[in-house]
């Protein structure tokens, strides 16, 4: 039993040893470094984005623009007349067709793949990733890498990221479906570092005469 036990130590460590000598594994790596590094520097991040539904059996694509800012676990996002609003303890989501809005804990959240705080940092834990080759958007070298979730009850079989190589930003982020539904966010365009007063993450009740609030707290 323990010839057994030490056989399987000693085959478990060569296939890590590996793995992590994978080129594309360790490329794949390095690149997320980077840019895990350079994105926890700014003290913002401001977006404009397209965001596209295309679901491959029904044959039906569904794209709408919208912007997203971030600071810390802060967060504002307008989306399909939609706007949320995260200040780290409450989230709004104000909806501007029937002027109502919704009050919930951050909580309710954090387990959305695209959740808004996180979407950036999305690999840095629960994935493994390899680099799958490159391509070019807006005439620039982007560096694509799939991310393979280490749960394999999730309802995607794969992220690909899709990386400005000389700035190290997001142009593109795919998450492919199991079911044929596809989740597409393209980054149209992003500043740093922008001054952003903490209020700017906080639903203001009084700019919005007669809003309805639903508190699901």
């Amino acid at each position: 039993m323990k010839k057994i036990i030490a056989t399987s130590l000693i085959l478990f460590s060569i296939l890590a040893m590996a793995t992590s000598q994978d080129p594309a594994v360790f490329r794949a790596r390095e690149i997320l470094d980077k840019v895990s590094e350079k994105t926890r520097s700014y003290k913002t991040i401001k977006a404009d984005f397209t965001f596209t539904l295309d679901n491959l059996q029904a044959q039906v694509t569904d794209s709408h623009d919208g912007s997203i800012l971030i600071k810390g676990d802060k967060f504002k996002i307008d989306l399909m007349g939609v706007e949320t609003f995260n200040n780290g303890n409450t989230m709004w989501m104000f909806m501007r067709d029937v002027n109502e809005v919704n009050i919930s804990d951050p909580e309710m959240m954090e387990d959305d793949l695209l959740n808004p705080a996180t979407i950036f940092t999305i690999y840095e834990e629960g994935f493994r990733y390899i680099h799958a080759g490159e391509s070019t958007i807006k005439g620039k070298t982007v560096d694509i890498i799939d991310l393979f979730p280490d749960k394999r009850n999730q309802p995607y079989t794969r992220i690909k990221l899709y990386i400005y190589r000389d700035s190290l930003q997001f142009a593109k982020i795919e998450q492919i479906g199991r079911d044929g539904t596809n989740y597409i966010i393209d980054i149209n365009k992003m500043e740093t570092n922008l001054t952003v007063d903490d209020s700017t993450f906080s639903f203001d009740a009084s700019k919005h005469p007669g809003v309805e609030v639903v508190d699901l707290r």
